[in-house]
């Protein structure tokens, strides 16, 4: 008995040792790389810098990618081995009750509205489609300048906003002929959002709530709303390693002769401008992944956050509209608690309170999403 347990001890902690290390190598990774993941795209022009796949398929670039997926696939295993519990508390482990957390998840969705509006109605009356680098001309920019503004008013308000997040979602696939499929993969997260304003709608605090009841969504829709916006956010991260890392290092190697961010130097471990570039794009995956999978999602967003943002007072008020609606839902996924309980509180948040849905319209909505 002894035996086994010692046995057992030792086990653990020398788990406990590899997971240190790991954390400590991704710790490191991040420091160092992801001051350089700002969106080339915004800040440099494209046009003769398209995607060389010749570049990537390269020993160098596929050894990062590779020890990035494994990396990935043992925080998994290891995520689902401690029953999809991280290491950084949530809410709840600070006091918050049952009753506060539901009040909060009420809110998320206003919050949130405000997030992704700003950018929508700043890049509407710009003329730009989601992102700087999308510039319209002509009829397109008068007519989706209109429709990205129109958008932006709806959520920001909660006016009809389930029909404003069907129109977000044709607005992608309008861009896709417009602009090409590679920006639009680069703002699969503007997806995220309109399925996440489809399913989940626009919350207690809107406009719908008051005058326009039958556009409420169903309590089993509300349920996929936080889903979809991880995985919006995770692939427009996973997209944006590749478009602008990996397979555009091009880009990148320009992007940083115009913009010296490659500070390694200065830590004492200098780096050339590719690898701190490949070093990045492995940040920028690995970051990604984890939030696409729900792998460790706080841990992953505490690491993650105040990199991400050194580069604003560089950059200004561009990427900080820019990436309002990541802060957004960075900052949504580091209050969340997988769960069934913590769904229960979601739904009821967003159903409940002092403008609750009326009982015979859920009633209803219940049995037409049967």
């Amino acid at each position: 008995m002894k035996e086994n347990f010692n046995k057992i001890y030792v086990k653990e902690i020398i788990e406990q040792s590899v997971l240190r290390r790991a954390a400590w190598c991704v710790l490191i990774l991040l420091a160092t790389a992801i001051k350089a993941s700002a969106h080339e795209k915004w800040f440099h022009e494209t046009e003769n810098y398209g995607l060389r796949w010749d570049l990537l398929f390269r020993p160098v670039p596929l050894a990062f990618i590779g020890a990035v997926l494994l990396a990935t696939f043992a925080a998994w295993l290891y995520w689902r081995r401690r029953g999809q519990r991280g290491f950084v508390p949530g809410p709840e482990n600070f006091g918050a009750t049952d009753e506060r957390r539901s009040a909060l998840y009420g809110l998320i969705p206003a919050i949130l509205g405000v997030h992704v509006a700003v950018p929508l109605l700043v890049g509407g009356v710009q003329g730009q489609l989601f992102s700087p680098n999308n510039q319209l001309s002509g009829v397109p920019m008068y007519a989706l300048g209109l429709a990205q503004t129109g958008i932006a008013l709806a959520i920001f308000y909660g006016a009809l906003t389930r029909i404003a997040a069907i129109a977000l979602g044709v607005l992608w696939l309008a861009g896709v002929f417009l602009v090409g499929i590679e920006p639009m993969l680069d703002n699969t997260m503007y997806l995220g959002f309109a399925a996440f304003f489809f399913l989940a709608g626009r919350g207690p605090i809107s406009i719908d709530r008051l005058i326009v009841p039958p556009l409420e969504p169903s309590a089993r829709l509300m349920e996929k709303a936080m889903p979809a916006l991880r995985v919006g956010l995770g692939l427009s991260l996973v997209f944006v390693a590749f478009t602008e890392k990996f397979a555009n290092i091009s880009l990148a190697l320009v992007f940083l002769e115009r913009y010296p961010l490659n500070f390694t130097a200065a830590l004492g471990i200098p780096m050339s401008n590719e690898t701190f570039i490949l070093c990045a794009g492995a940040a920028e995956l690995l970051i990604g992944l984890w939030i696409l999978f729900g792998i460790f999602p706080r841990e992953i967003i505490l690491i993650a956050w105040i990199p991400t943002n050194l580069t604003l007072t560089i950059f200004n008020w561009t990427e900080l509209i820019g990436h309002l609606p990541i802060y957004g839902t960075l900052a949504v996924l580091l209050v969340w608690s997988p769960g069934r309980e913590n769904l229960t509180l979601w739904t009821s948040g967003l159903r409940e309170g002092p403008l609750a849905i009326l009982r015979q319209n859920s009633t209803h909505h219940d049995k037409q999403n049967v």
